[in-house]
């Protein structure tokens, strides 16, 4: 094998081992409430909400809670409990009981299937020692925009090719030099 031909399949399988991290990402989850005081509880809510048609739960949902001033930290047994339901149109609420993010009370996370997309109403409701809260705020799903494994070898190839073509070039004036 030449070193150009090596140099090329270097760089292609750079590139196809680097695809799935590339794959891996669907940007970060954003705030669809913010400090909301109910109870003894400041209470936000971020999401990223994707649609899937597998009935997966890509709906994901980290409940953050703030004691109120002059009230205790927020005690171990919190329950926080979160409930999606179609705005768009007639479907079943979903519902799932969140669970501590690294054991911490004040940040918990559930995942939740959003069968389309469109916009959903979502509950907090959260219970504790400190006594019980409830929010409303709403989120509008979509399908996960990443391309397929696939589709992300086919954009890089053009790059991967002009990138094999310049490698040539430089190999050719490298020996054309040579003495």
């Amino acid at each position: 094998m030449t070193a150009g031909r090596s140099s090329f399949a270097i760089l292609l399988t750079a590139v196809l081992l680097s695809a799935k991290a590339v794959i891996a990402h669907s940007g970060p989850p954003f705030p669809i409430l913010s400090n909301r005081i109910a109870g003894a509880y400041g209470i936000s809510i971020w999401t990223d909400p994707d649609t899937t048609d597998d009935g997966s739960p890509g709906g994901q949902f980290w409940v953050v809670l703030k004691p109120v001033e002059g009230q205790p930290a927020i005690p171990a047994g919190t329950v926080v409990t979160v409930e999606i339901r179609p705005l768009d149109r007639d479907g079943p609420a979903r519902t799932g009981v969140a669970r501590p993010v690294n054991g911490a009370a004040g940040n918990q996370f559930v995942a939740l299937p959003m069968d389309h997309e469109g916009g959903f109403g979502v509950r907090v409701t959260v219970d504790s020692a400190l006594g019980r809260a409830e929010v409303e705020s709403r989120a509008d799903a979509t399908y996960d925009l990443r391309p397929s494994r696939g589709l992300i070898v086919v954009y890089l190839l053009p790059f991967v090719a002009i990138g094999a073509l310049w490698m040539k070039v430089l190999w050719r004036r490298r020996k054309a030099q040579a003495p």
